[in-house]
């Protein structure tokens, strides 16, 4: 690992161009050499966070080497929407991008909008923390159900108590719960034990273990004319009176795939990561290897794998790998992957009951149509065209959607198969990721 660290960018390069070219997969040699240049001059520094004094932004200096700023304005626009507001003295939140949109550089057409938001709340005790965070969640949800161009789909919060059956689903004890926007209004969510005795669960029950709390929406930018889901995941924390902090969940997120919206947010930032531990880095790889083990044996998605081998490669001084990795997810059959995310999105913006604007809808069905005949040829084009022409056409009858919607899985599966069949070829053609996948193949038996 080290002699390949002390490689220089521009021979790492030569070996990248080669093997990219062999697998017809185009690189920029010029940008591929700049970030190679970068992202070694970061690992001397890798903790560090550097502000964009340009925008405002600021994150994980590895992080900010992948993120665009063209789009910033967007991001802050529907930031605003999923955003918690700061409440002084008490209340305290820095908002930021994840996932493929803080990554816009590289993806250049996220599927989704994913937001992370470390909410911090000063109590007395522990139990005020989270009857304020109950609060705070029931009344972002309520305020941002339906409008114009936004509609709520769900919110995750506080845990089952107990083993239930919803929706003909068993739901273990502990899983964390997903409440439907009308659930959150009546305050409970009504459903059966395994035996069949009938079980209300409340809001305010669940309130003292809020575990896992991430709402999601589905919203439309009629200028842009497209529809995407967006979600804000929180990391939320008690300080207490003696400026003690504690993770309602237990576990203080690490920041190394975040870029923070706004430079005001430095400061709640700074306190929150001084509280990290040591091996913060260490557990950060060490889960994303879990995930990447999942994703190549139980939940076979290698769109996923890859991208989480690219966060593990570009942490860890593998830049050889993660520099190929980068230029995949730029590839025209690449965009199936933002396609796959869309047909969801779609779907849920033109339910029965949705408020977003029909024609938002219907372009982003068209611009969906045109990724695939962009990313493919022949029969496979042909057949999850005529799919998606159909998924077209129940949107503008809006209101016949019915059995209709169901045909939608097959094009979704289609769009799997081709994303998964893509990376695969892709990723083994490497010896040292082929290699790395095996290992942690392994690991998973």
């Amino acid at each position: 690992m080290e002699d390949q660290n002390n490689q220089a960018p521009a021979a790492d390069l030569r070996c990248i161009l080669e093997s990219a070219q062999r697998l017809g997969v185009e690189m920029d040699e010029e940008e591929a050499l700049q970030w190679l240049t970068a992202i070694a001059a970061s690992r001397a520094a890798l903790g560090q966070v550097v502000v964009d004094p340009s925008s405002g932004v600021f994150g994980h200096r590895v992080s900010m080497l992948d993120f665009d700023s063209a789009d910033l304005a967007y991001f802050r626009q529907v930031g605003r929407l999923v955003e918690f507001a700061d409440e002084p003295p008490f209340v305290e939140t820095a908002l930021a991008l994840s996932g493929s949109a803080a990554q816009s550089r590289i993806q250049t057409h996220p599927g989704d909008l994913d937001y992370f938001e470390r909410v911090n709340i000063k109590a007395a005790t522990r139990e005020e923390a989270c009857r304020i965070l109950s609060r705070l969640m029931r009344d972002k949800a309520l305020n941002t159900i339906s409008g114009e161009t936004y509609r709520l789909i769900e919110a995750k919060f506080g845990n089952y108590p107990c083993d239930v059956v919803r929706d003909e689903r068993l739901m273990k004890k502990g899983v964390p719960i997903a409440w439907k926007p009308e659930e959150i209004r009546d305050g409970k969510i009504t459903a059966t034990q395994p035996d069949g005795t009938p079980v209300t669960i409340t809001w305010e029950e669940v309130s003292a273990d809020p575990g896992w709390c991430k709402l999601d929406w589905v919203v439309a930018d009629p200028v842009r004319a497209s529809v995407a889901n967006a979600s804000n995941m929180l990391d939320v924390t008690w300080e207490s009176p003696d400026g003690t902090i504690t993770p309602l969940d237990g576990y203080l997120d690490p920041y190394f795939q975040e870029v923070y919206l706004e430079a005001d947010s430095i400061p709640i930032f700074s306190k929150l990561v001084r509280h990290m531990s040591n091996d913060a880095l260490d557990n950060y790889v060490a889960q994303l290897e879990r995930e990447v083990a999942k994703y190549l044996t139980k939940d076979v998605n290698y769109g996923k794998a890859a991208k989480r081998m690219y966060n593990i490669f570009r942490l860890t001084g593998r830049y050889q790998e993660a520099a190929y990795l980068r230029e995949l997810f730029d590839e025209p059959a690449a965009m199936l992957y933002q396609v796959w995310a869309l047909i969801r999105t779609v779907e849920e913006a033109s339910m029965p009951g949705a408020t977003i604007a029909l024609d938002a809808v219907l372009a982003q069905t068209d611009e969906l149509i045109l990724a695939v005949t962009r990313a493919l040829e022949g029969e496979k084009e042909v057949e999850i065209v005529r799919y998606l022409l159909r998924l077209r056409d129940s949107v503008a009858a809006y209101g016949k959607r019915g059995a209709e919607f169901s045909q939608v899985e097959a094009a979704r599966q289609e769009v799997i198969n081709l994303v998964n069949n893509f990376f695969y070829e892709k990723l083994t053609a490497i010896p040292a990721i082929r290699a790395y996948m095996e290992e942690r193949m392994q690991t998973a038996l």
